[in-house]
């Protein structure tokens, strides 16, 4: 069947994307929607991208932003990073190390999520100021004197302690986008632990340069992700060093400056 096929073909394509790309990298962000629009198919693909990943040595971001009412929100969270009892026994999910998750519906829709991560030692990136143009349409509306990205941007820094790290940072992350790199330096100050999900750099039009404020925790505090223009480019492996060397350079120079 067609499914079938497209399937057959995203799966190769990613394991072979994940081989190229995979030395320069520390994660790989699958976008859910690409894959679950496959029907079943396209799962099983997914799972087979996660398993390269995870054979190369990368961390999994399972990119759904998923968020619901707290019943709901367990079962997302038992889909992307833990596992389901039944009659039969446990079905596992898909192992992701973290997942996107929308913060809108507020603490209690998010408990489920922050436990299950807790349980599986894995990280949230919670939706904070994504990088899309439409996000100014109400993310940054004022909300009880500041905008409403810095309104979650505080619940995030809250919930921190609950998935904080060894070494210092906090597992639970959030989105910021790197298409708008003035808002960086203040969601910094708001969540200085957390840990930032910078999207938008590549294809979107963001500047790594740009980006140094949200390294202000460490070179480990944040995390930079381009898609297009490296599983697109003619030699994904020389893409994604380029971008490798970029973001380290930032990353040093705003360690330094600290």
């Amino acid at each position: 069947s067609p499914a079938v096929r497209a399937g057959e073909a995203v799966a190769r394509w990613c394991e072979r994307v994940v081989e190229l790309a995979g030395p320069a990298c520390v994660a790989v962000k699958p976008q859910l929607a690409c894959f679950e629009r496959l029907g079943a198919p396209g799962w099983s693909a997914l799972e087979r991208a996660v398993a390269a990943a995870k054979e190369t040595g990368l961390l999994v971001l399972a990119d759904g932003k998923r968020g619901d009412v707290p019943v709901s929100a367990a079962a997302y969270a038992q889909a992307l990073m833990g596992e389901t009892e039944t009659p039969w026994g446990a079905v596992p999910g898909l192992g992701a190390d973290a997942a996107t998750v929308n913060g809108l519906l507020g603490r209690d829709a998010l408990e489920p999520l922050i436990a299950q991560a807790e349980a599986a030692a894995a990280g949230l990136f919670v939706l904070v100021r994504t990088s899309n143009p439409g996000a100014a349409d109400l993310l940054d509306l004022e909300a009880e004197g500041a905008p409403l990205h810095e309104r979650i941007a505080a619940l995030v820094a809250e919930l921190a302690p609950r998935l904080r790290g060894a070494a210092g940072p906090s597992g639970m992350g959030a989105v910021v986008g790197a298409t708008e790199p003035r808002h960086i330096a203040r969601l910094r100050a708001l969540m200085p632990e957390a840990i930032f999900l910078l999207p938008g750099v590549g294809a979107q039009g963001g500047a790594v340069a740009e980006l140094g404020p949200a390294f202000g925790a460490g070179p480990a505090s944040a995390l930079v992700t381009a898609s297009r223009s490296i599983a697109g480019a003619d030699d994904p492996a020389l893409a994604a060093e380029r971008l490798r060397g970029e973001v380290w350079d930032v990353a040093c120079r705003a360690g330094a400056a600290s």
